[in-house]
């Protein structure tokens, strides 16, 4: 099979375990408080322009979104989300679990705007009821959407106004942040999150590390014993210098984000092959997760050969499908693909 259905579905990057082999034998402190994951922090507040900054490296997406969310929210308050937010439709209610309410914005591409924020925050306080309701307490956006599309400058800029004239924390998932710095039309940085959110992460398990996200935390108020919540929430790794070291990898030479702008390319290449061909898209994404709808009779097909998501029935004879490519996906597969599809088109 050639598979697609994910970006994390491979192993490592070679240059990740060529650190971590050399660094194999070597006994160091634990729980994430070894040297490595020092360097690795310091790497990380460079990089960002955050001296101050508290750099954490937690296993998985949601982990750290479970902790995070819950570690800054007091019991009666919620989170607001996109409707299609991967802590809404991806995270088996983790959120919830911990006792936070999800309070969704609808989205066909995942963005939600200040406008949108504004309203929420707007609407519960003018209702004469809302000690009886959730009240709103941080805005989480994922960048790049679960559906590809990524947040311009100005875009964060006048969310994060909205956020701190309301004093609702601002959170950014970035599982694929990697993917969204380094596409078409992106203006981003890391140095930008950092100045304008309270707190973000950085993804490794989507980019070429075997595990691992790095969350950074730029508001003081969330810094004080975060080490607790990670604890707490079973996410502080005993060997926790296997994070860190990731991320010195990934790092290394810009690996982070020369891997990503060549999933992105890759996944250009499938974006226009296919458009080519004549098929459209559900949404417009220049980053790694393409969603073409193609007939479903296609998709049945192509099913026994290549792996994909399926994303919902457009209508009764066509399918939206997400493609994702990463640093392991190659030309060939792109060209292999882009071949069957246009070899079914005249038979279809």
């Amino acid at each position: 099979m050639i598979r697609f259905e994910n970006d994390y579905g491979c192993g490592a990057h070679p240059n990740v375990l060529k650190w971590m082999i050399k660094t194999n034998e070597d006994t160091t402190d634990v729980y994430s408080e070894d040297c490595y994951c020092d360097k690795a922090r310091e790497l990380i507040r460079s990089l960002c322009q955050a001296p101050n900054a508290a750099v954490h490296f937690l296993p998985g997406g949601t982990m750290t979104n479970l902790t995070m969310i819950a570690a800054s929210l007091l019991p009666y308050q919620g989170v607001i989300s996109s409707s299609v937010g991967h802590i809404e439709v991806h995270e088996t209610g983790a959120i919830e679990a911990k006792g936070h309410k999800v309070l969704t914005i609808p989205s066909k591409d995942g963005k939600i705007t200040a406008e949108d924020i504004q309203t929420i925050y707007d609407s519960h306080y003018a209702d004469a009821s809302r000690e009886h309701m959730v009240q709103p307490g941080m805005v989480y956006l994922t960048n790049p959407t679960e559906y590809g599309a990524i947040y311009t400058k100005e875009e964060l800029i006048a969310i994060s106004k909205v956020c701190r004239e309301t004093e609702l924390y601002l959170y950014v998932d970035g599982a694929r942040l990697g993917y969204a710095l380094t596409a078409e039309g992106n203006d981003l940085t890391l140095s930008d999150l950092a100045a304008l959110c309270d707190a973000f992460y950085i993804g490794g398990t989507k980019h070429g590390a075997l595990l691992g996200e790095a969350l950074v935390i730029t508001n003081d108020k969330l810094k004080k014993h975060f080490r607790y919540y990670i604890k707490q929430n079973g996410a502080l790794l005993a060997k926790g210098r296997i994070l860190g070291i990731q991320f010195l990898a990934l790092f290394e030479d810009d690996l982070y984000f020369t891997t990503s702008k060549d999933a992105n390319r890759k996944a250009m290449l499938l974006k226009e092959g296919i458009t080519a061909l004549g098929y459209s898209f559900y949404v417009d994404s220049n980053t790694n997760q393409q969603f073409p709808i193609l007939p479903s009779k296609m998709l049945n097909i192509l099913s026994k050969k290549y792996t994909f998501s399926d994303m919902g029935k457009v209508d009764d004879t066509h399918t939206i499908a997400r493609f994702c490519t990463n640093f392991a996906t190659s030309d060939e597969d792109i060209k292999t693909l882009l071949a069957d599809i246009a070899a079914l088109q005249k038979t279809l």
